[in-house]
């Protein structure tokens, strides 16, 4: 076996024979280094190459191999990997993917190509899969596995062992197995410890508990916060009338919310998520994630200079005041993200809630009241002792004033997104910077006005 040094040598080696150039001797090193690679590698080779470089890659993996890579790629990249392999590839692929992960990169296909893939399948596998793709990409039901094996509450623990050793290969997982009655509706859950623990002729009914389950219409992230709320293994999905439609399970959750984070961080930084990793991502695809929000702060840093300009004639009558614009601007863009940062995460994870509005509204304008308290004091004994006490009396009221308004916003921004349907990170960095530099700058010179008796 390699060592990790060969490991990694090999797979530099295969790094460079996928992006040369490509000829018969060059697939057969190809070939050969792949086998000296481990598996863990090769993924971020496929997943940091272009897809023809992945294409390319994929036809000397075995199909095992080439199936558990291929399961840890993002859906748009499996998508574009699709259009640059073979059918018989592709066929394999596909067969052997479950229901949701299918349904995902179907949901990423053209419809025609779509449509032709699942022809492919088996009348059981095209079903699960058609469940799956007939809710919204958002509801939590886009997300769940439909393999999943229900137990009857009028079972003993010996039938339900028999139909779960006759199954074990089936479902998603074993470990937590809901409980159905009558028309599979959802009667609770039993984990497969207790199952083997009791006496064969032990009624399922009477060692039934309630169950933590999520409606298959619900938002795909509030459904995975829940689930890890509880510290969940896995948890049952039901459709309106409480019937067992499929199951959750960690890795599903795991995905959904390194996702949502993933948007939340580039959006709240200004920049559209990216659909495949970083080096895989082509120039035109990277500037097409940032443009649109530097068109955006560009086009509302105007209010800005309109601020500025009717100021103009304050400036001009006490010139050390421009001197401090970087610093107010700043500070007060810098207190409305930290507010918005934090109430968007408690908006996430459920801890604050749209009509929490009042309590968030007072708590974040007495944090900024004592944030701007703080700096008020040393921004008044600092621009005091060198420009005089009138103009760190000015600094000092507007970083008070500044911070209250910067935070109060901050933290109202989030939840007026959530109330309206829009991504709380979307109101965040970028549009709380730019209101708080001009209501700062509005503030600053109403102070000065009045302190400095400016005319």
């Amino acid at each position: 076996m390699a060592t990790t040094t060969e490991g990694t040598e090999a797979a530099d080696r295969l790094e460079s024979a996928l992006t040369g150039r490509i000829d018969p001797g060059t697939l057969d090193e190809i070939s050969a280094l792949a086998r000296q690679v481990p598996r863990a590698e090769i993924g971020r080779l496929v997943h940091t190459s272009t897809p023809l470089q992945s294409a390319m890659l994929f036809r000397v993996l075995t199909k095992a191999e080439a199936l558990d890579v291929f399961e840890d790629l993002p859906p748009a990249y499996q998508a574009e990997l699709i259009g640059n392999l073979r059918e018989p590839e592709v066929a394999d692929i596909v067969e052997g993917l479950d229901p949701d992960d299918r349904a995902e990169l179907f949901g990423e296909l053209p419809a025609s190509v779509a449509s032709r893939l699942m022809k492919g399948l088996t009348a059981d596998e095209r079903e699960m899969t058609s469940a799956v793709l007939g809710y919204p990409k958002s509801a939590i039901g886009r997300y769940m596995s439909p393999e999943v094996l229900g137990i009857h509450e009028d079972w003993t623990a010996g039938q339900a062992m028999e139909v779960v050793r006759a199954r074990i290969d089936g479902p998603e997982t074993v470990y937590l197995l809901p409980v159905v009655g009558a028309g599979r509706v959802l009667r609770g859950v039993i984990s497969l410890r207790n199952l083997l623990a009791v006496d064969e002729d032990t009624i399922i009914e009477d060692m039934v508990r309630d169950s933590i389950s999520t409606h298959a219409l619900t938002d795909r992230e509030e459904a995975a916060r829940k689930f890890l709320s509880h510290r969940l293994i896995a948890m049952p999905v039901t459709d309106q009338e409480d019937r067992l439609v499929g199951i959750l399970t960690m890795d599903d959750v795991l995905d959904i919310i390194d996702e949502e984070d993933a948007e939340d961080i580039a959006r709240g930084s200004g920049t559209e998520p990216l659909d495949r990793s970083y080096l895989s991502s082509t120039i035109v695809r990277l500037v097409k994630s940032r443009i649109v929000w530097l068109l955006v702060l560009a086009v509302s840093a105007i209010l800005t200079v309109q601020v500025l300009e009717v100021y103009e004639d304050r400036l001009d009558q006490v010139v050390v005041l421009a001197l401090f614009i970087p610093l107010l601007t700043g500070t007060g863009g810098n207190t409305g993200n930290q507010a918005a940062t934090t109430v968007t995460r408690a908006l996430a994870v459920g801890e604050v809630r749209i009509r929490d509005l009042g309590r968030v509204i007072w708590r974040e304008l007495r944090v900024g009241a004592l944030l701007g308290a703080v700096l008020g004091v040393l921004g008044f004994c600092v621009a005091g002792l060198v420009y005089g006490w009138a103009i760190g009396l000015v600094i000092g009221l507007t970083l008070l004033s500044v911070c209250m308004m910067a935070a109060t916003v901050g933290g109202l921004m989030p939840l007026i997104a959530k109330k309206v349907g829009a991504d709380p990170a979307v109101f965040s960095n970028p549009f709380i910077s730019t209101f708080c530099d001009a209501t700062g700058l509005i503030l600053y010179f109403t102070i000065a006005t009045a302190v400095l008796g400016l005319s």
